[in-house]
């Protein structure tokens, strides 16, 4: 019997090292992406002054930067807080004290922006880069012109805490890739033109987490945040939108509530963001969705 259980106290120590092993591997694979140093070409983007692409770039960071970074921009404390996972606070984008505005160049906002890295080139916890790769110079000049005339904000933030266990799933596949990883890293992005129109409608679509969370087909997906169980409807003809008329879509966005009276919830759903679009711009993405072909919905 005494012999039994040493071999099964043998077989389990030897086990357990080798999970150990396999453990520190992984992570230190993991670590090894998030520390990692890009570099990519200059956008040689030129920033502009005059008052109407201050206001376009004031109505994209409305609907794009302020639900992650707050309404002043001055970043959000525990945006991500999941124990098993970390922490992570947004960047606060003013030129504050704490704020990345003080000491980032142009091409630094670029870089967050379009490519998902930091001022040093490492990677940034910014699944929105999947989206805002897609924006096209003018617009991203606007951004950024536009976040250069903020009032700084003085607001000292803690930025990426990522644990280990965190760094092993990244190595197991199980938090998918890194943004970096992910987008095509164009430095040469135009749009159509600003109008009610299918290829304006997909141009907004892509460069609006759309499919983040509707999924790379917009026919529904997993949500982003691997903590919350929740499979994202599908917004193509195969889904429900396709029953509603473009006023009813407008509207559903407008103020949050389906043609059915179901309130959609604003931590899932960011309608109060998106309820900012232009009228043009609604009708544009109506128009690119009911396009689609009729896919049927995402099912895990």
């Amino acid at each position: 019997m005494r012999k039994v259980l040493k071999w099964i106290g043998i077989v389990l120590g030897s086990l357990i090292g080798l999970l150990l092993v396999v453990g520190t591997v992984m992570f230190l694979l993991g670590n090894a992406r998030f520390n990692k140093t890009y570099e990519f070409p200059s956008s040689n983007i030129v920033l502009p002054t005059d008052e109407s692409s201050l206001e376009l770039g004031k109505h994209r960071v409305q609907s794009l930067c302020a639900g992650c970074h707050g309404e002043d921009l001055g970043g959000i404390e525990n945006w991500f807080n999941s124990p098993p996972l970390g922490i992570v606070d947004t960047a606060n984008l003013t030129s504050g004290k704490g704020g990345v505005g003080a000491t980032y160049t142009d091409e630094d906002y670029v870089g967050a922006i379009r490519h998902g890295i930091d001022s040093q080139g490492k990677p940034i916890f910014m699944p929105a880069v999947v989206s805002t790769a897609f924006l096209s110079n003018e617009e991203l000049g606007a951004i950024i012109a536009y976040i250069r005339t903020l009032p700084p904000v003085d607001r000292e933030l803690k930025g990426e805490r990522l644990s280990p266990v965190a760094k092993i799933m990244l190595t197991a596949g199980i938090l998918g890739d890194l943004p970096v990883e992910l987008v095509n890293h164009a430095t040469d992005v135009t749009a159509p033109p600003a109008e009610a129109s299918v290829a304006y409608g997909e141009y907004m679509v892509n460069s609006h987490d759309c499919r983040i969370c509707h999924g790379p087909n917009l026919n529904g997906g997993p949500f982003p945040d691997p903590t919350v169980p929740v499979i994202s409807p599908n917004i193509t003809p195969g889904g429900e939108v396709a029953g509603w008329t473009e006023e009813e879509f407008i509207n559903t966005i407008r103020t949050g509530v389906k043609p059915d009276g179901y309130g959609m919830n604003p931590s899932l759903m960011p309608w109060m963001d998106y309820a900012k679009f232009y009228d043009h711009e609604l009708q544009a993405i109506y128009m690119y969705l009911t396009s689609l072909d009729a896919l049927p919905q995402y099912v895990k």
